[in-house]
């Protein structure tokens, strides 16, 4: 977030998440193997805008 990506849906199913780029591009990240456990501060991070 610091480097100007906006996290869309943060991972808070331990497996997905959506970001878009600074320069616009929406990206779709996939956690490889097993779901990570759920922690903070992604389980209580809403979506933001539309990906």
């Amino acid at each position: 977030m610091e480097a100007g990506v906006a996290i869309l849906r943060p991972p808070r199913d331990g497996h997905m998440a959506f970001v878009r780029s600074p320069d616009g591009h929406s990206i779709e990240l996939l956690q490889a193997g097993e779901p990570l456990p759920p922690e903070e501060p992604w389980i209580s991070m809403p979506n933001r805008g539309t990906w």
